[in-house]
């Protein structure tokens, strides 16, 4: 080709040098970054580490699921608790990006988390403490596109009972209602 010119060797290992350099700059791990996505409560890890003491005392759950107003009732040992409260880690705020995107007010008992941004889906958490003990969890998720709307409220008390109340409407097929509630024993 009459444009093309071949590279001289000083070239090819300039341009060498140069991408070697990125590829060891982009391995190279921020030692800030276990510390700033950890802003907010860790709602990830707390319920991980619940699932995990649950699945170990494999307590006898009292469980009613409610689907249109159609209910069932069930006593049973939850197989896999990590999916049973997917909804509730699901929620966690603790991303980079969402940094400075929530309002956060505390007291001596309650932790509470409010989106600035309406189109974040959780929306808000609020947390009640007792001293060091966590004595119940409250999530409001909230997602709207061109499909389908769905509002989430989730509660949790540790121990005790755990509710998930869901509401979904898409566009073509309709409402849904959920209520799933397990009453730990």
């Amino acid at each position: 080709m009459y444009w093309y010119k071949p590279l001289n060797k000083i070239t090819v290992y300039l341009i060498a040098g140069f991408v070697l350099s990125l590829a060891i700059n982009s391995c190279k791990s921020d030692s800030h970054s276990a510390t700033d996505t950890m802003k907010f409560f860790d709602i990830k890890g707390y319920f991980k580490a619940d699932s995990a003491r649950l699945s170990k005392l494999n307590p006898l759950v009292n469980k009613t699921v409610v689907h249109n107003s159609i209910t069932e009732t069930k006593k049973v040992h939850v197989p896999n608790w990590g999916t049973e409260l997917s909804l509730f880690s699901e929620s966690d705020i603790n991303k980079p990006a969402w940094k400075a995107s929530y309002y956060v007010q505390t007291t001596d008992d309650f932790l509470i988390y409010k989106a600035k941004d309406p189109s974040l889906k959780t929306q808000r958490i609020v947390i009640k403490r007792e001293g060091d003990r966590l004595k119940w969890i409250m999530i409001v998720n909230h997602t709207k596109n061109i499909l389908y709307e769905s509002f989430e409220k989730l509660s949790y008390f540790p121990d005790s009972l755990y509710l998930i109340q869901k509401k979904q409407r898409v566009r073509v097929l309709g409402t849904d209602i959920y209520k799933i509630s397990g009453s730990i024993n």
